[in-house]
């Protein structure tokens, strides 16, 4: 099994790993923070290599410049995992070598983890933690868009031989949906003057089709009727490339907050979707992740 990322590659570990692993994880700056002891010589690494890096899950973070291990990361699946008891959640754990700090590399590798844990291996929701002072691993987690849970005071960390203060996030697939919309549409929303006549881009729109596909678009304005909204754009741009089925729709208006689709794309959706039009989720608050059904917009149809 073997994950690609912009500049990552996210494989199995090997046994030949064992020296890079030691580089990195023998600094006293990277292990004790996350929980583990930092590692004394090779045979350690060698050991960890065999006997704990064996999850479904486990993998070494590597640059696709030289493939040599320079971090860890693993979705801890249901009984390897105290954070949860069900088969379709799992626990997030990661750690990066030194030098590899502050650029980007942690959240990109988490990024591409939450895709394969949400659409390859159907889990449900991801939960993930830090020790308190562990603020770059909190800072990661929160980049990516993980949700606050809770905090916990006197938290054994058996490897160290201590207590700590745990702090506990999640995000779930739907949560993880419609962030990834919401910054599709908004990397689309610009507002800018096409013509004397045409002007687009105040709204824009992005669609998630059933196959986890995200589709964008833009509202177009003119001094005439052929005008057209954000939602419908996006949805033609499914349409164009061969998808019909939507599942969820995001529409950023021109103060940057999420509303409901007027009536001609309401209309257009229910022509579309006849038998099903009722479950799809419209985003009615990205802030407060308030949504609703188009059933419960459009409860009635005139056909």
């Amino acid at each position: 099994m073997m994950l690609e990322t912009k500049r990552l590659i996210i494989r199995r570990w090997e046994d030949n790993d064992a020296e890079n692993l030691y580089e990195y994880a023998k600094d006293p700056d990277v292990g004790p923070i996350a929980g583990w002891p930092a590692h004394q010589d090779i045979d350690e690494s060698r050991e960890v290599i065999k006997h704990v890096f064996t999850g479904k899950e486990a993998y070494a973070i590597c640059l696709k410049t030289d493939g040599k291990a320079i971090g860890a990361i693993e979705l801890k699946l249901n009984g390897y995992t105290d954070m949860t008891s069900r088969d379709d959640e799992c626990e997030l754990g990661y750690w990066l070598g030194k030098p590899f700090w502050g650029q980007g590399i942690m959240p990109e590798a988490v990024q591409e983890m939450l895709r394969h844990a949400f659409e390859d291996i159907a889990m449900a929701k991801v939960w993930v933690g830090y020790y308190e002072g562990n603020d770059k691993s909190k800072r990661v987690q929160e980049k990516c868009k993980f949700r606050y849970q809770w905090k916990s005071e006197n938290v054994d960390v058996p490897l160290m031989h201590e207590k700590r203060t745990g702090h506990v996030s999640s995000l779930s697939k739907d949560q993880w949906q419609w962030d990834r919309m919401f910054l599709a549409a908004s990397a689309v929303r610009r507002e800018r003057k096409i013509s004397r006549y045409v002007s687009g881009g105040e709204v824009s729109a992005a669609i998630l089709a059933k196959s986890g596909r995200i589709y964008t678009g833009v509202c177009i304005d003119t001094c005439s009727t052929l005008g057209i909204c954000a939602e419908r754009n996006a949805i033609f741009n499914m349409i164009t490339n061969g998808e019909q089925e939507i599942d969820k729709v995001l529409a950023i208006m021109p103060d940057g907050t999420c509303g409901a689709p007027c009536g001609a794309c309401r209309e257009l959706m229910v022509q579309i979707m006849p038998e099903t039009y009722k479950d799809i989720e419209i985003m009615l608050d990205y802030e407060k992740e308030k949504t609703a059904t188009l059933g419960a917009l459009t409860p009635m149809w005139w056909i």
